[in-house]
């Protein structure tokens, strides 16, 4: 199927999706509908017949999906069928829980090695490298994505020095929003925001109760 260019919205339902899927029995029924994807996931069904749509021409009328040809549809449409090297900036101990991570590969992504100030010896079988070898390392192994687990007041500055290694793509787990051009995307994932919609989440439920 042809690829299309889709919002960042339908992006971030797309690994909803695939993740359900596989998480269905494999002696299930082998066919799954929109609609009971949509119930399953308490989504709007005419969103995701929508966003189906535009990854996988293989829905059939009253039939659905064959699960397993949309579970590929959907991973070689996000890319998870193309292995990404990627390089990670900052091997404290969060840099350090995503090197120990195994399961990064199943989506596409494999980090080759981390960089930091002060390298030391760890439990993961990824090599953790001193910060005046990543220029090197980047070009060598032709590294378009970073991921930064720096302290905010650094981020800035691995972020410019990741540009200029030719990075296309950067992971931000830093507090801090970064400055880049427009042809890098940043993806942040930011820990005090999603804390926030939890606690916010729980107030109501609480309040409701009363």
């Amino acid at each position: 199927m042809e690829r299309k260019d889709v919002s960042k919205s339908v992006l971030k339902r797309l690994p909803v999706y695939l993740s359900y899927l596989r998480s269905l029995p494999e002696n299930g029924t082998p066919y799954i509908s929109a609609t009971a994807l949509a119930n399953a996931l308490g989504m709007g069904e005419v969103q995701v017949r929508k966003d189906l749509a535009l990854v996988s021409d293989g829905g059939r009328p009253k039939i659905g999906y064959f699960r397993e040809s949309l579970i590929e549809d959907i991973s070689q449409f996000l890319g998870y069928d193309n292995t990404t090297d990627a390089i990670l900036v900052g091997a404290g101990k969060l840099g350090q829980a995503l090197l120990g991570y195994g399961g990064f590969e199943a989506y596409g992504l494999n980090i080759l090695a981390a960089f930091d100030v002060n390298p030391a010896p760890t439990e993961t079988r990824k090599p953790i490298l001193p910060m005046e070898d990543l220029e090197a390392f980047c070009r060598a192994n032709q590294i378009l994505m970073g991921i930064i687990t720096v302290p905010a007041q650094y981020a800035q500055q691995v972020c410019d020095r990741l540009i200029a290694c030719g990075i296309k793509a950067i992971w931000n787990f830093a507090p801090i929003h970064l400055d880049v051009p427009d042809n890098i995307l940043v993806q942040h994932e930011n820990m005090a925001t999603s804390l926030a919609v939890l606690s916010m989440h729980l107030q109501v439920q609480i309040k409701d109760k009363k």
